[in-house]
């Protein structure tokens, strides 16, 4: 049986062999120990050929691989005038050079609010994310831009935040990290079954239940303070409510990717996968 979600990590899988190495390596490695998807980690640039990749697509299509790409941190959609064409461009380039090596969702950070009101970063973050989009169409790139949500409250990135985004611009859908979600009120809420129900229920209300079988999820253990996230964690060495929120997405008829950012990467990957074949039957 298929299971409903893909399994993989945010970057390559830390044993992964020297050669042939790279993201070629990475995929064929995720593939031998049980893996189905790997987030490219193009964190700090995007320095990457147009041959290579067109390997990685090659490999990712003969693997069965979903790849998606992480773009480089340093984008702010409230960029100050001066500075957003330099965040936008480097969006830019991991969404072209991302569905050139066959990346089907571009994820990246969406900034801060600069101790502004939500309300009105989202008013300069929308149109400009917007004209992201629409410049992607104009040049037939289809890859979807998933702002994630973040793990400080200082941070523009609340579940309300990404799902405004995605509301008002087709072509957006929030990239869920569940960890993040767990960490950003700073007090070990949003960490159990009704909590993460409820907030599926309103990621279905506002995108439609379709936007469940496609969800984008981040996840590992976290640890946090008062002001949200400080570092991740292995799933055993945290609090996190593994199957809490596994049942809770059962319940929902979630599907989707989930990659593991813990600092065990592909051995949490594949105990979310162990742990997701046992509550959701399949």
């Amino acid at each position: 049986m298929t299971l409903s979600f893909r399994f993989g990590t945010v970057g390559s899988p830390i044993k992964t062999p020297k050669k042939p190495g790279g993201s070629v390596g990475a995929i064929i490695f995720s593939r031998e120990i049980g893996l189905d998807a790997l987030e490219l980690g193009w964190v700090q640039s995007v320095r990457v050929s147009v041959e290579t990749c067109a390997l990685i697509k090659e490999t990712a299509a003969a693997q069965d691989v979903g790849v998606s790409v992480h773009a480089p941190y340093y984008i702010n959609l409230n960029a100050s005038d001066e500075e957003w064409p330099k965040s936008r461009q480097r969006l830019m380039d991991a969404a072209h050079y991302g569905n050139l090596a066959g990346a089907s969702d571009i994820i990246f950070h969406p900034g801060s609010y600069f101790e502004q009101p939500s309300i009105d970063v989202l008013k300069i973050a929308i149109p400009r994310l917007q004209g992201c989009v629409d410049e992607l169409r104009a040049t037939d790139n289809p890859v979807i831009l998933r702002p994630e949500t973040m793990g400080k409250s200082a941070m523009l990135g609340s579940l309300e935040d990404t799902l405004e985004m995605a509301r008002q611009i087709p072509g957006v859908l929030p990239c869920l990290d569940f960890a993040h979600l767990h960490a950003r009120p700073g007090d070990g809420t949003v960490n159990s079954y009704d909590e993460w129900s409820t907030r599926l229920e309103q990621y279905g209300l506002t995108l439609g239940d379709s936007a469940l079988e496609q969800l984008h999820i981040h996840l590992s253990g976290i640890e946090y303070g008062p002001k949200g996230e400080k570092n991740h964690l292995p799933i055993s060495e945290s609090d996190f409510d593994l199957d809490g929120l596994f049942r809770a997405m059962s319940a929902f008829n979630a599907a989707g990717r989930i990659l593991c950012e813990s600092p065990i990467m592909e051995e949490d990957a594949l105990l979310m996968r162990k742990t997701w074949q046992v509550i959701s039957g399949q």
